[in-house]
C-alpha cells in the first residue's frame, strides 16, 4: 500500500532541514502559497506542516507564518550543554555549591570509615531504608511543615526516583495526571515512560488556575495532580494558604491524590504549610538533597499516606532493591549534624544575591522570579524565537532552557528559563549582560 502523496513532500522538506538545504530561520511558503505551488489542497498543506511541526523542525508563529527550527539542541527536555566555543556560563541547569564543600565531603567520609561498623555501608538496605535513617528525615522534614512518622517515609536514589515510584505505585497506564502547563520537565519524562495522560491546568500569576483543575476533575477521571505550591519551577510562585486549602478540597471532593514535589521549598521559609498539612491523608510528599546539598549526592525521600506504603515500596524494591548505604549515612548524618540547615542558609542568602544581579542586569526585560530562588522566567518579545535565541546564545558561549521543555500544551510560550546557581557569583552579571546584549541584537 503506497503511503498517501503528501508524505512525499514531508519527507522531500525534512531531507532539505536536515541537509542544511533549507537553513534554519528560513520561513516557508504559506499554507495558501504551499498548496498551490504542489497543487495539493489546504487542508493538505496544513497536514504537511503539522507533520513536519511535530518532527521538531518546523515552527508555525502566529501571524508571522512557518519557520524553519534552529536545531541546536537546547530546546529539548534533555538540552546538551556541549557548545561550539569556550563556555561563558551555563544558565540551563542549577548545580548550586557552597565554597569548602569539598573539604566538608572529605571530612565527613574520613568520619564514616573510623566510626563503628564500616562493613555495614557494604550490606544491602532494605526498600525505603532503615527505620533510624528515615526517623533522621522525618525530623529534618519539621522544619518544612511536614510531621510524619518514620514509618511513612521512604528513601530514594534522589527527587526524581521517588516520583517515579510514587507514580508506578499509584496510577497505572493511560490514567489522567493532571499537571501546570508549565512545570518541571522530569515528569514529563516519567508521564511518557509510563504512558499517564498529561492534562495541562493553566497557570496565572498567583498559581495553576483552581477554576481550570476543578473543572477538569468534574470532566475527567484524573488520578492524581502533581504541583509544586512553594517555590515553582520555573515560574518561582508560592501559593498563598486559601489557594492550598481550595486545592486540597478539590483533591478531596473529586478523590485525586495530591504529589507534592518540595524541592526547592527550603528557599521560602515564610511559606504557608505544605498541602501534606492539610491533606495528609492523600498528599504524597517528595523532596531531596539536591539543591541544598548536592546534585551528585542523590538522596531524595518520599512521604506516602499508610494506604499506599505497601504499593510505593514495592515499586522502590523493583526500582533498586534497598536505599545506597553509603550515600544514606552521608545524608542523615549531615542531617543530624546540622551541615544540610547551614548550607540551606547559606543557599537562600547566595539565590537572594543571584535574584538582584538578575533584575539589575535585565532591568526592563519581562522577568518572573520568586525573589529568592534560583530561576528566572524571561518572556521574549514578540520576534524573538525561543530556540533562535538559544542558538545565538550558545554560539557565545550560553546556555539556557527553552519554554519547549516545561510547557505541557502544545504551543510552548516564547519564553526562556534562566537557572542562576551554577556560574561562579562573579561571573553572573556579565553573563546576563551577554545575555541582554545576544537578545537586543535580534532583528525584528
Amino acid at each position: 500500500m503506497r503511503p498517501p502523496s503528501y508524505k512525499a513532500i514531508v519527507d522531500e522538506y525534512a531531507t532539505a532541514i536536515r541537509s542544511g538545504a533549507l537553513p534554519a530561520g528560513t520561513r516557508l511558503p504559506t499554507h495558501r502559497a504551499l498548496a498551490r505551488e504542489r497543487r495539493i489542497a489546504l487542508a493538505t498543506a496544513t497536514r504537511v506542516y503539522a507533520e513536519l511541526a511535530a518532527a521538531g523542525l518546523v515552527a508555525g508563529e502566529q501571524g508571522r507564518g512557518t519557520f524553519v527550527k534552529v536545531r541546536s539542541g537546547y530546546d529539548g527536555l534533555e538540552p546538551s550543554r556541549a557548545l561550539p566555543v569556550p563556555r561563558v556560563a551555563d544558565l540551563s541547569f542549577n548545580q548550586p555549591l557552597s565554597p569548602g564543600q569539598g573539604d566538608e565531603l572529605r571530612r565527613a567520609l574520613r568520619a564514616l570509615a573510623s566510626a563503628g561498623d564500616a562493613e555495614a555501608l557494604l550490606r544491602q538496605q532494605p526498600p525505603g531504608g532503615h527505620r533510624h535513617d528515615r526517623a533522621a528525615v522525618a525530623t529534618y522534614l519539621l522544619d518544612r511543615g511536614v510531621d510524619t512518622a518514620p514509618e511513612h517515609v521512604l528513601l530514594t536514589n534522589g527527587t526524581q526516583q521517588a516520583l517515579d515510584c510514587v507514580l508506578r505505585a499509584l496510577t497505572r497506564p493511560g490514567d489522567v495526571l493532571a499537571v501546570d502547563a508549565l512545570t518541571y520537565p522530569g515528569i514529563k519524562l516519567l508521564a511518557a515512560a509510563q504512558g499517564l495522560d498529561l492534562a495541562p491546568v493553566p497557570v496565572t500569576p498567583a498559581g495553576p488556575d483552581l477554576d481550570a483543575l476543578e473543572r477538569l476533575c468534574r470532566t475527567r477521571p484524573v488520578r492524581a495532580v502533581y504541583t509544586v505550591p512553594t517555590v515553582h519551577n520555573p515560574l518561582g510562585w508560592v501559593l498563598d494558604l486559601p489557594r492550598r486549602r481550595r486545592l486540597a478540597e478539590i483533591a478531596a471532593a473529586h478523590d485525586v491524590t495530591i504529589v507534592e514535589d518540595g524541592t526547592y521549598a527550603f528557599l521560602d521559609t515564610g511559606a504557608p504549610p505544605p498541602l501534606h498539612a492539610l491533606a495528609p491523608e492523600r498528599t504524597c510528599y517528595v523532596a531531596g538533597l539536591s539543591k541544598n546539598v548536592a546534585t551528585g549526592l542523590r538522596f531524595g525521600f518520599a512521604v506516602v499516606p499508610g494506604r499506599h506504603l505497601r504499593a510505593v515500596t514495592g515499586a522502590l524494591r523493583t526500582a533498586s532493591w534497598g536505599a545506597p548505604s553509603l550515600v544514606t549515612a552521608l545524608a542523615t548524618g549531615w542531617l543530624a549534624d546540622g551541615t544540610v540547615a547551614r548550607l540551606e542558609e547559606q543557599r537562600r542568602a547566595d539565590a537572594a544575591e543571584r535574584q538582584r544581579i538578575a533584575r539589575s542586569a535585565l532591568a526592563g526585560l519581562a522577568l518572573t522570579a520568586h525573589p529568592a530562588s534560583y530561576t528566572v522566567w524571561l518572556t521574549l518579545e514578540p520576534h524573538q524565537r525561543p530556540d533562535h535565541a538559544a542558538a545565538l546564545l550558545a554560539a557565545r558561549g550560553i546556555l539556557v532552557s527553552t519554554a519547549d521543555a516545561f510547557a505541557t500544551t502544545p504551543h510552548p510560550p516564547a519564553a526562556l528559563r534562566l537557572a542562576l546557581a551554577t556560574p561562579p557569583p562573579a561571573d553572573l552579571a556579565p553573563a546576563l549582560a551577554l545575555l541582554r546584549e545576544t537578545l537586543a541584537a535580534i532583528a525584528p
